[in-house]
């Protein structure tokens, strides 16, 4: 098994905590967190893949071991939390990487390749969306509502989101047999959640999602113009993003891979060595 290595760097005041694991001259695996987790979902994932990249892992800032500054010294944006990742990536030296996205990551990572286009070698994508399909409707309806009016009651009605059950329903919804799912994984989230002002910061993190939308025609262009390769490797049950989102890519990357397994949106949970075999014959592939 492959040393995962723990670090922490410091930029401009605020701390990035971050996994590493592999040699350093491999071709790097940029790993890309959602919410509510942290580099923590990537915890096996990491080993697994470290023979064959050197494998990096961060916590978005107010999320995991990294810093959470309150809402009044942090601009809880995708495009604070896409700088902080450029800056990071910077600090250690890295200028060119296949990234893996799940969630929040995809819009960090869209972000990173449009600024800097040469440096995005692939893209492995699990539930993470580049396309206006893929949203289930009864999951977004609430964060769009807050996202266009951020009004108390507003507030109120997305709050259940950071609370024990919604976030122990991310992990298991969709799962065949929700015991292959270790409870861990989810209580190691509801522990950092409730550190103060988590909660605010994550409600501007809500509102700022729509933000993303306006990018994904960018993002299409991108695809189409670079021709990177392109993984999407779904959890097909997934109630957050279903599998519209994953064959959507084929439209921009007609060589996609699209694989849409029996589980849901915490799909490494569940699905650990599916996933591992099918990035390295993707990746012995292009």
């Amino acid at each position: 098994m492959a040393l995962v290595h723990h670090r922490t760097v410091t930029l401009d005041g605020v701390e990035v905590f971050y996994r590493e694991a592999g040699p350093q001259g491999a071709p790097v695996l940029l790993l890309l967190h959602g919410y509510p987790t942290s580099s923590h979902m990537f915890r096996h994932l990491i080993p697994a893949l470290a023979d064959q990249y050197r494998v990096i892992a961060p916590d978005h800032i107010g999320f995991g071991r990294s810093s959470a500054p309150s809402v009044d010294d942090f601009e809880y944006t995708f495009d604070a939390l896409a700088d902080v990742t450029s800056a990071f990536l910077d600090a250690i030296g890295i200028s060119r990487y296949t990234v893996y996205v799940q969630d929040y990551g995809a819009p960090i990572a869209w972000r990173l390749a449009l600024a800097h286009p040469e440096s995005v070698e692939g893209v492995i994508s699990q539930n993470g969306n580049a396309y206006e399909e893929g949203f289930v409707p009864g999951f977004w309806e609430p964060i769009w509502a807050y996202a266009s009016a951020p009004t108390p009651a507003n507030e109120e009605a997305l709050r259940p989101a950071l609370e024990r059950e919604a976030v122990q329903w991310q992990y298991t919804h969709g799962v065949p047999d929700a015991t292959t799912v270790a409870p861990e994984a989810w209580e190691h989230d509801i522990a950092l959640l409730a550190r103060p002002g988590v909660d605010r910061a994550q409600l501007a993190l809500f509102a700022d999602y729509s933000s993303n939308l306006p990018l994904y025609p960018r993002v299409h262009q991108w695809l189409r113009d670079s021709r990177v390769p392109v993984l999407a490797v779904w959890g097909k049950n997934d109630e957050i993003f279903d599998v519209a989102g994953a064959t959507a890519f084929r439209r921009d990357a007609p060589q996609a891979r699209i694989e849409l397994l029996d589980g849901g949106h915490f799909l490494l949970e569940s699905h650990l060595d599916e996933v591992v075999g099918i990035i390295r014959d993707w990746r012995a592939a292009v």
